[in-house]
C-alpha cells in the first residue's frame, strides 16, 4: 500500500507474513551461532590459556550478516501499518498508515528492545574492548566476552516468542505441517543443549584456571599470574614451569581441588582438543544432562557449580515436557483420522457382534469400511466443502469433477457453464464388490455415473419366468434412467419411479450421483438443447432402451422367420388350389412374452402459458 511517495506493509499481508518465517529462522541460526564465541578460549599443554584469533574471525563475520536481519528488521517496523486499536470493533479493523503515527507507536513499545538485539556486541568486545585491556587480560577477557554474549543472547531468545506468536496469529499455526511444528520444538530443544554444552566447557576453563592461580599462591613470589596468559613470553616462566608442580595438583585425581561436574573435560582433555572436537562432545554433554534432567552431576560445594547443575534441571525437566507435548500433538494431528477410523470400527465389530450379524454380512461391512478409508483417508469431503464460500466451493468441485463428468457420453452436449452447475450437485459415491445398488421394482431415488469400476445390470421383466437379461455397466456410463425420464416429466408424480433392473457391483466402484431433486435441475438443462440428438443419445446408452431394442429386433426376426416358413409351406397348396387367404402373424418378444416399451423422456422445451 501506497502513502504519498512511502510504501507501507500490510501486518496481515503476504509480504509481513513472509518477512517474519525469514526473520525467525535468521533469529535461530544467530541462538546457534553465539554460543559459539564461548570456545574462543582454550589451554595449552605449557599450562596457559590462548584466545583463538581465527575462529573469532570466523564467528565474526558470520554473526555480521546475520546482524543484517536484525537492522532490517527494524527498518521494516518504520514501514509497517497497524490496526487502530477503536477499530477492532468489528471485521478485521482499518489501517494506520501515517509514518508519524506509526514511528512514534514503535518507538513508544518495541524500538528499544529490537535495538538491544541488532548491536554488534560481540564483535566489540572481541575487536575493540579486549585488546584495550592492559592488566590481567586473561581473566577479564573471559568475563567480558561470557556478560556480553549472555547480555544479549537472552533478549535475542525472547524475541523469536513474540515472533512466532504473530505467525500463529496470522495463519492459526506455526507451520502448514504437524511435523514441521514437531521438528521446530525439537530443534529449540537441541539449540538448549547447544548452550548448556558451551557453558560447560566455559565453566571448565574458568575452573582450571582457578585451580592453577589457588595452586600458583602457593609457590610463593616465582609464580606470577600473568605467566597463565600465552602471549606471555620470558625466560622467567619457562624456569617457573620447569620447576612447578601445578600440573600435578590441577588434575581431578587430586584432592587438592575438586572440580566436580567439570572433572570430565578435564578426564577428555576438551580444553586442549580441537574446537569440532571440543564443540561435539560438549553438545553432547548438554543433550545428554538435558535428557536425564542432570541426575547424573555430581557437583562439588561451589555454589556457582551447584546452582548450574539446578539450572539444568530445570531447564530439562520444563524443555522435554513442551518436546513430549509437542511431539504428541504431532503425532495426534496425523493420526486422529486412523483413531477415529479404528473407533468406528470397533464399534461396528462390537455392535455385530451383539446383534448377532451373519458372518457374510459382516465381511460386506468390513470391506466397504476398508474401502471407504483407502478413498477418503476419513474425510468427510461434503462437510469439509459446507464451510467454504460458493465460490470457492463451486471452484473446487470443478476441479475434482469436471473432467470426470465430461466422460459421461450424456453430457457431451452440454456448455462449460452448465456443466459446471451440475458439478455443484455432484455427490461422491462409493460401493464395494457384491453391493446391491437398487433391487428390480424398487423405488429410484438417485441417478448414477460411473467413474472406475463395473455393475451388473439384468431385469426378470417383473419377475415373469422364462425372461432374463443382463448386461455390464462401466466407466462413463450410467444406471438409474427411470428418474430421469421422472425428471423431465412436465407434470411428474409425487411418487419416485420404480426401478426396472436389479444393480450390483462385481468390483470396487466410483461414481458421482444426482438425487431426485438435484436431477430436476439437470433435467431443465436437457430440455434447453436440440432435443433429436439428446434423444438418440440417451436412447443409445440406456440399457433399458437396449433391452428394449435388442428383444424387439429379435421378436421382429422370428416374425420374419414364421412368415418365411409359412409361406413356404403354403405355397405348393396353392398350386394345388387347397388353400388361399393371408398369413396372420403376432407380435412376440424375444422370449415370446409381450415387452413393454420403455417410456419416452420428454426433451422437448416446457412451452410458456
Amino acid at each position: 500500500m501506497h502513502s504519498g511517495s512511502h510504501i507501507f506493509f500490510d501486518p496481515r499481508g503476504r509480504v509481513i507474513h513472509l518477512w517474519n518465517k525469514i526473520f525467525l529462522t535468521a533469529c535461530l541460526l544467530s541462538l546457534f551461532v553465539d554460543p559459539l564465541f564461548l570456545y574462543l578460549t582454550g589451554t595449552q599443554q605449557n599450562m596457559c590459556i590462548e584466545f583463538k584469533h581465527s575462529l573469532a574471525l570466523m564467528l565474526s563475520v558470520i554473526r555480521s550478516l546475520l546482524d543484517v536481519f536484525y537492522a532490517a528488521h527494524i527498518c521494516l517496523r518504520f514501514r509497517t501499518a497497524f490496526i487502530a486499536p477503536s477499530s477492532r470493533v468489528f471485521g478485521r479493523g482499518e489501517l494506520v498508515i501515517q509514518p508519524y503515527k506509526i514511528a512514534m507507536r514503535y518507538l513508544s513499545r518495541a524500538f528499544w528492545f529490537d535495538l538491544i538485539t541488532a548491536l554488534p556486541l560481540p564483535q566489540f568486545v572481541i575487536w575493540v574492548v579486549v585488546p584495550m585491556l592492559k592488566e590481567s587480560a586473561t581473566a577479564n577477557r573471559k568475563d567480558i566476552l561470557r556478560f556480553s554474549i549472555i547480555f544479549q543472547y537472552l533478549p535475542r531468545l525472547f524475541q523469536i516468542f513474540p515472533l512466532t506468536r504473530q505467525i500463529v496469529m496470522a495463519t492459526g499455526a506455526m507451520t502448514e505441517n504437524a511435523w514441521a511444528s514437531a521438528a521446530y520444538n525439537l530443534i529449540l530443544y537441541m539449540l538448549a543443549s547447544h548452550v548448556l554444552g558451551a557453558l560447560w566447557y566455559l565453566f571448565s576453563v574458568q575452573r582450571q584456571e582457578a585451580c592453577w592461580r589457588e595452586a600458583c599462591n602457593l609457590e610463593g613470589p616465582m609464580c606470577r599470574t600473568e605467566f597463565f596468559d600465552c602471549n606471555t613470553v620470558s625466560s622467567n616462566r619457562t624456569i617457573w614451569y620447569e620447576l612447578s608442580n601445578i600440573t600435578r595438583l590441577c588434575t581431578p585425581d587430586n584432592s587438592f581441588y575438586q572440580f566436580g561436574i567439570y572433572a570430565e573435560a578435564f578426564n577428555y582433555k576438551l580444553t586442549t582438543s580441537a574446537f569440532t572436537q571440543k564443540y561435539f562432545y560438549c553438545f553432547w554433554w548438554g543433550l545428554k544432562n538435558l535428557s536425564c534432567l542432570g541426575q547424573n552431576l555430581a557437583t562439588s560445594l561451589y555454589i556457582g557449580e551447584i546452582s548450574f547443575a539446578i539450572v539444568i534441571g530445570i531447564l530439562g525437566l520444563v524443555l522435554f515436557a513442551l518436546l513430549i507435548g509437542n511431539m504428541q500433538s504431532y503425532l495426534q494431528a496425523t493420526m486422529i483420522r486412523l483413531e477415529e477410523w479404528r473407533t468406528k470400527r470397533t464399534d461396528m465389530e462390537r455392535w455385530m457382534h451383539h446383534r448377532q450379524i451373519p458372518q457374510p454380512l459382516k465381511q460386506c461391512v468390513r470391506r466397504y469400511q476398508q474401502y471407504k478409508w483407502v478413498a477418503t483417508r476419513g474425510v468427510d469431503e461434503e462437510a469439509l466443502l459446507k464451510d467454504l464460500p460458493m465460490d470457492i466451493r463451486r471452484d473446487i468441485k470443478r476441479h475434482l469433477c469436471l473432467d470426470l463428468v465430461r466422460r459421461v457420453p450424456l453430457f457431451d452436449e452440454m456448455d462449460e457453464r452448465t456443466l459446471e452447475a451440475i458439478c455443484e450437485r455432484l455427490r461422491p459415491a462409493l460401493y464395494t464388490r457384491g453391493t446391491r445398488l437398487v433391487r428390480e421394482l424398487d423405488p429410484v431415488d438417485s441417478m448414477l455415473f460411473i467413474i472406475r469400476g463395473y455393475l451388473d445390470s439384468y431385469t426378470t421383466q417383473g419377475g415373469r419366468s422364462g425372461f432374463f437379461n443382463s448386461c455390464r455397466i462401466g466407466a462413463g456410463e450410467f444406471c438409474g434412467e427411470e428418474l430421469l425420464t421422472w425428471a423431465l416429466d412436465p407434470r411428474p408424480s409425487e411418487y419416485l419411479p420404480r426401478s426396472t433392473r436389479t444393480v450390483r457391483a462385481v468390483s470396487e466402484v466410483e461414481a458421482f450421483a444426482l438425487v431426485a431433486e438435484d436431477l430436476r435441475f439437470v433435467a431443465s438443462q436437457f430440455r434447453r438443447l436440440h432435443s433429436a440428438r439428446i434423444r438418440h443419445r440417451f436412447r443409445f446408452y440406456s440399457h433399458q432402451w437396449r433391452t428394449w431394442a435388442a428383444c424387439f429386433i429379435q421378436a421382429a426376426w422370428r416374425r420374419h422367420k414364421r412368415r418365411r416358413a409359412s409361406m413356404e409351406h403354403m405355397m405348393p397348396q396353392a398350386g394345388d388350389g387347397r388353400a388361399g387367404g393371408s398369413v396372420r402373424c403376432r407380435r412376440h418378444s424375444c422370449d415370446g412374452k409381450a415387452l413393454k416399451k420403455p417410456m419416452e423422456p420428454d426433451f422437448t422445451v416446457e412451452q410458456e402459458i
